[in-house]
């Protein structure tokens, strides 16, 4: 089967196309892209040819910003930026946020603001489609370009480093060999151009994002079924509820709902339980909206940061010059995230609270109705031995909502007095992501426990029908020796990939 091809031109990328190429699929450099790379690097020539100082260019970095380098010197020192930036702790990144980091800075070099040599393009479309991935650790970014991480990715690219290619981790030179890719000889800015960028957390986000869309997606449904085990009141799903305040996210929240509810013993007169319910049920449109919101605002942060220009110093190309600037400071992506995490706790926080009145009402009806009837047995109740786990996670999740873009230090001899913190405000997401699937698959399977108390099965809705299936059919799938860890995680797969 020939694999899916993703065509990097002028236009925007979309995070869809970003996440293919990550999840495998090929790469083709448009002409258009190619010719604005062209245009670009003219630029950089010519500035080459004058007396002007040029950031990185033809000068030092960092403290060493104002420190003119010799003609000779020009080429060798992009190798050295290479080499010296090349910092970085903790466990390497996984391939698919290696090939996210790489088709992102693929794409930002064919915006035009690099003034990249077109070889470097070339080079990293070879290592995408021949499955060359660097080696690049996990932490290493304060969030003002991920230098250090992205230095192994120009390592490898002139056959340095390490990477992995076809499950295997060679030399850089060897994987380059074996892939027939011939290693990039840097020209003056070419080293800083393939470090200089925020393409880590950018890539980061567009997978953090995906797995938040999802959450959201199905975040409505688990609730309505929490409302349907409980017999809670639907009103909450009409669509004046939205109209009235019309928050988009909102608006989506309560459609969501009520296609969830389609069908349900719940709309029938005098089928809920009271007038209202619970906050942590009658305010599901607005705190899902706000999560649905933050969400939305965190895809166009990652959509812009994918297609600006982010480089310093920036190609200009109508111009004919290059400017220095702060275009590699990702602090509306940033804070975008901080922004989620927030609204993620209160995703959480309301689950949980929602899980409590599950448990209350499954012991009122098995204990607190009287005597069963001859022949009942207490159903089998997996999501309430999850109960305490799920108020764990809850706790943590509200941890993590803490902002990650306010606690970076001064460096470099306090040039750099000021960062976003992005790369830790993505990786803070992925943990926040993993806690809200595995509090909301709890309420699933708690929900599941109380629907099976009922003397006679009620009409579900169809969103909520389908859900409570598919949550008891991957726990069934487990087999009897499974335990509720096991079946956790199994509905939360069922539910989120």
């Amino acid at each position: 089967m020939t694999p899916p091809v993703v065509r990097i031109t002028e236009a925007p990328l979309s995070i869809e196309e970003l996440l293919a190429v990550a999840d495998g699929a090929q790469v083709d450099l448009g002409d258009d892209a190619r010719t604005t790379i062209a245009a670009s690097r003219a630029v950089v020539d010519r500035m080459l040819a004058g007396e002007e100082p040029v950031y990185g260019l033809n000068t030092g970095v960092g403290h060493l910003k104002d420190i003119r380098l010799p003609v000779e010197d020009l080429r060798s020192a992009q190798e050295m930026l290479l080499l010296t930036h090349a910092g970085g702790t903790g466990e390497p990144l996984s391939t698919e946020r290696v090939r996210a980091a790489m088709a992102a800075r693929l794409n930002g070099i064919a915006r035009g603001g690099s003034g990249a040599s077109p070889r470097v393009a070339d080079v990293l479309v070879e290592m995408l489609n021949a499955g060359v991935h660097p080696i690049v650790p996990s932490r290493g970014s304060v969030g003002t370009g991920d230098l250090g991480q992205l230095a192994f990715v120009g390592q490898v690219a002139i056959g340095r480093a390490r990477a992995e290619l076809g499950g295997e981790i060679l030399p850089g030179a060897e994987a380059l060999r074996r892939a027939g890719i011939e290693p990039l000889r840097l020209e003056p800015k070419d080293g800083l151009t393939l470090m200089s960028s925020n393409a880590v957390s950018i890539g980061d986000g567009a997978i953090a994002l995906m797995r938040a869309t999802r959450v959201a997606s199905r975040a409505e449904v688990i609730a309505a079924l929490s409302l349907e085990a409980t017999h809670g009141n639907p009103s909450i799903a009409r669509p004046i509820v939205g109209e009235a305040k019309p928050f988009p996210g909102q608006i989506e929240s309560c459609a969501a709902l009520e296609a969830a509810l389609e069908g349900s013993f719940l709309w029938a007169d005098g089928a809920a339980t009271s007038v209202q319910d619970p906050l942590s049920f009658r305010v599901i449109p607005q705190v899902h909206g706000a999560f649905r919101e933050a969400v939305a605002a965190a895809r166009h942060a990652v959509e812009t940061e994918l297609n600006g220009r982010g480089d310093n110093p920036l190609v200009s190309i109508d111009d004919d010059t290059m400017v220095h600037n702060g275009n590699f400071h990702p602090l509306v992506m940033a804070i975008a995230f901080d922004h989620l995490r927030i609204a993620a706790a209160h995703v959480g926080q309301i689950s949980d609270r929602r899980m409590s009145h599950l448990w209350d009402t499954f012991f009122e009806r098995v204990v607190g109705a009287g005597p069963p009837p001859p022949g009942w047995e207490p159903p089998e109740t997996i999501g309430l031995s999850l109960r305490y786990p799920a108020a764990a996670a809850s706790s943590e999740l509200k941890q993590l909502a803490a902002p990650a873009t306010l606690d970076v230090p001064p460096l470099d001899i306090g040039v750099e007095d000021h960062a976003t913190g992005a790369p830790l405000a993505v990786r803070k997401t992925f943990e926040a992501m993993n806690l809200l699937e595995e509090i909301l698959s709890i309420e699933v399977m708690m929900a599941n426990d109380v629907l099976a108390t009922e003397q006679e099965a009620p009409a579900f809705g169809g969103g909520t029908a389908a859900l409570s299936a598919g949550a008891r059919g991957a726990i069934d799938r487990l087999g009897d020796d499974r335990s509720p860890a096991e079946a956790q995680r199994a509905v939360a797969a069922e539910l989120f990939t």
